[in-house]
């Protein structure tokens, strides 16, 4: 393995969903992997699991495994999904997984400006072809959130996918060619959502810890977003005024979410120039 480890790891299930991302993003193959085939640049790791919840979850596992240094990972699962009636080619940033078998649901927060439309998804064992129902379709998505939330935190975690079937053009009509031009049509998206977006919020929850942030997350809960957002406010209170934030009435804020408020507060009454 290569010794700076990437940050960001991509799930596929399928030869032909990896293929244009492997192209695209110019990944080389690990040749002393066995297990699964995984494809690396300096940036990204990309896997590819096999068919199934059981797959993906033991390429999750497999992966972050080998790569353990890596602190707060950013992990997507990255393929195609079926739909009642969205246009095949359609892309969806998932906000809600739901497991058929165990009924468990999952949200990925989403603290970001998404890309493109989100959408719900139904986890399923063995492909569907009915479309009876009016959320999107795959067989991986809970398999993938469930293991990956055990390496990184949920803002970090997301499932991106592609419409490749619908009651106009059932599952059984996919070929892999077909799959591979589909994803191949959202590469930019793909770029923007994992080297801007996901890599950014990243940096934020990894930042060293200005003054007073474990003081102040011991005191209040803060999620994994609102933790980088105090890093930010702390570090330029501290830029600005090289002193420690004031005093303040604690009966007044009561979440995390009071305390970045009250500190953009303060800092707009700063005054400061270049």
């Amino acid at each position: 393995m290569q010794q700076t480890p990437p940050r960001i790891f991509i799930y596929a299930a399928l030869p032909c969903e990896a293929k244009p991302l492997v192209e695209h993003f110019n990944l080389k193959k690990d040749t002393t992997i066995q297990p699964f085939a995984v494809y690396l640049n300096q940036a990204i790791c990309l896997t590819v699991s096999g068919l199934g919840k059981s797959a993906m979850a033991a390429g999750v596992a497999y992966t972050q495994a080998l790569f353990a240094s890596v602190e707060h990972p950013v992990l997507i699962n990255i393929g195609i999904a079926g739909h009642k009636d969205h246009a095949v080619g359609s892309l969806f940033l998932i906000d809600k997984i739901t497991d058929f078998d165990s009924q468990k649901s999952y949200y990925p927060p989403l603290v970001f400006t998404p890309p493109c439309p989100t959408a719900n998804i139904q986890t399923v064992s063995r492909p569907q072809l009915v479309y009876d129902r009016q959320h999107l379709c795959d067989m991986e998505a809970s398999a993938f959130y469930e293991t990956a939330v055990r390496f990184s935190t949920g803002e970090l975690i997301h499932c991106l996918k592609v419409i490749s079937d619908n009651e106009s053009s059932p599952a059984e009509n996919i070929q892999p060619k077909q799959v591979a031009s589909l994803i191949a049509a959202h590469v930019a998206t793909i770029e923007t959502l994992l080297l801007v977006e996901l890599s950014r919020l990243a940096e934020l929850i990894t930042a060293p810890e200005p003054a007073q942030f474990a003081e102040l997350t011991q005191r209040y809960h803060f999620t994994a977003s609102e933790q980088g957002q105090l890093k930010n406010r702390l570090s330029r209170w501290s830029a600005l005024t090289r002193q420690p934030i004031p005093e303040f009435d604690e009966t007044r804020l009561r979440k995390g979410k009071d305390v970045l408020g009250w500190l953009d507060q303060q800092l707009s009454q700063i005054e400061f120039s270049l």
